[in-house]
């Protein structure tokens, strides 16, 4: 036991929860329960306002974007989980989607080891699955895609030492879906049709994904990036390119989640 009375007897735990893509009805029991018993949670804007309004009152600290577009450095929220751990609370950090899909999980999940400080991973309802989904769109299908593939589109895919192979993915014949990527849409879909993949080829956007005001907007490779800017389809958005996208169109009719359609 410490002999500082105002230091606590343990180290606290870190929990790295997904919130899944926004609806509060698709977080997990567990992720919900540790909203609820968190002394801090730590959040971006990913979670969506529904789930964010879930956390109690004066528990939460904001690590996402500031005003004037300033974002939270990784190295902060990483040295503010440690920090608080040691103090001895039970923190929460809150993320879009699934922790470990493009949510920086892993580095967390590394600097918390490396700091001594035991945590849990809650794994979410990834929005590159629930993003397509709920816009009647499967990621896989027999008749149309055996394979998906997930990628980021925050990376300029004419760089010369770019980690996407644009070209291979033109050659899968599977689904792909890119997060993160409204903004360079002109950049992917162009990499994409000079490495062969037809112009006719399918292509949904889905705009905030599950939150009430979810928007789907569709066309092909080579209209995409022309039904982006008439809809003014806006960050966070998933864009699904494959045969999969065009199945959207044989169900919407049927299909109860709310959505404005483009």
């Amino acid at each position: 036991m410490s002999d500082d009375p105002h230091e606590p007897d343990a180290v606290g735990r870190v929990y790295l929860v997904g919130s899944g893509p926004g609806d509060p009805d698709l977080l997990t029991v567990k992720a919900r329960r540790l909203l609820e018993e968190a002394d801090v949670v730590l959040h971006d804007k990913l979670p969506g306002p529904d789930v964010i309004d879930l956390i109690p009152e004066g528990r939460d600290e904001d690590v996402g974007k500031r005003a004037g577009g300033e974002r939270t450095a990784q190295e902060y929220t990483n040295e503010r989980l440690v920090e608080l751990a040691r103090e001895g609370k039970t923190v929460v950090r809150l993320k879009g989607g699934d922790p470990f899909v493009f949510g920086r999980g892993g580095e967390e999940a590394e600097h918390l080891a490396a700091s001594g400080i035991p945590f849990e991973v809650v794994p979410g309802v990834t929005s590159a699955v629930a993003g397509p989904g709920v816009a009647g769109i499967p990621v896989t299908h027999r008749d149309h895609a055996s394979s998906v593939t997930f990628v980021t589109g925050h990376e300029d895919p004419t760089k010369a030492e770019s980690a996407v192979n644009w070209e291979a993915l033109a050659a899968t014949g599977g689904t792909l879906v890119v997060l993160m990527g409204v903004g360079r849409l002109p950049d992917y879909v162009g990499a994409l049709r000079a490495a062969g993949m037809a112009p006719e080829t399918p292509v949904a956007l889905i705009e905030r994904a599950t939150w009430p005001d979810q928007r789907v907007a569709v066309g092909t490779l080579a209209t995409i990036v022309e039904v982006r800017d008439r809809e003014g389809i806006e960050p966070p958005a998933i864009t699904v390119v494959g045969e999969v996208a065009a199945t959207r169109e044989r169900v919407a009719d049927f299909l109860e989640n709310e959505v404005n359609d483009r």
